[in-house]
């Protein structure tokens, strides 16, 4: 927070846990500092170093997957989760996080919908999981189902993504006028989401 980057990761990297949790966390932390500057490809170094390490480690192959995603890994982002479903099978997060890619950056939907199911029986109540489910149904192009899962989303949760997702929905449903209302009002407390800038830039440029 002080600005002092290279000084924390230096300390991360100098440090040793007492036993392997805490080694992996050190290892989660100097990745974390890296995804914060945008440094995705030197966190995928730092992660893969630490699966050569920790190779059944499940929190470190569902952050290199979120790594992966960032750099266009795809297969690598498909192989990690899983790899963690197979470690953690009652892990909603996991099959959350194939789910949503499979259906938000290929066309296999079917399979990103099955995932997705199996993410909502586990965590039913989850915004994210909600918001996952609507936008594989968008995508998929039930309009109605989609519109009913991202506003239980976006009640549970007013994120800027799920408002994204809400908005485009809603405004491709022809509700211009609510769609525009949403984006601005997420917009105003969130202005720096890329996800909802680009959104609203798409339809409203």
């Amino acid at each position: 927070r002080a600005g002092k980057r290279e000084a924390a990761q230096a300390l991360l990297a100098g440090t040793r846990g007492e036993n392997d949790a805490q080694n992996v966390r050190l290892i989660q932390a100097q990745a974390e500092l890296l995804r914060e500057d945008k440094s995705h490809a030197l966190a995928f170094d730092v992660l893969t170093a630490g699966l050569k390490r920790f190779p059944d480690s499940a929190d470190l192959l569902y952050d290199r997957a979120m790594v992966a995603e960032k750099l266009d890994r795809l297969d690598v982002l498909e192989a990690d989760l899983r790899r963690v479903i197979a470690l953690r099978p009652e892990d909603a997060q996991a099959y959350n996080a194939l789910g949503y890619t499979l259906a938000d950056r290929t066309n296999r939907l079917a399979e990103a919908i099955e995932l997705l199911d199996k993410a909502l029986s586990l965590a039913p109540d989850d915004p994210f999981i909600l918001d996952s489910v609507g936008w594989a149904q968008y995508r998929a192009g039930d309009l109605a189902r989609a519109q009913t899962f991202l506003e239980r989303a976006y009640k549970a949760r007013p994120d800027p993504e799920i408002a994204a997702h809400l908005g485009e929905v809603l405004w491709v449903r022809g509700l211009r006028d609510a769609a525009g209302q949403l984006w601005q009002t997420s917009l105003k407390d969130h202005p720096q989401n890329e996800l909802l800038r680009a959104t609203i830039h798409r339809f409203k440029p």
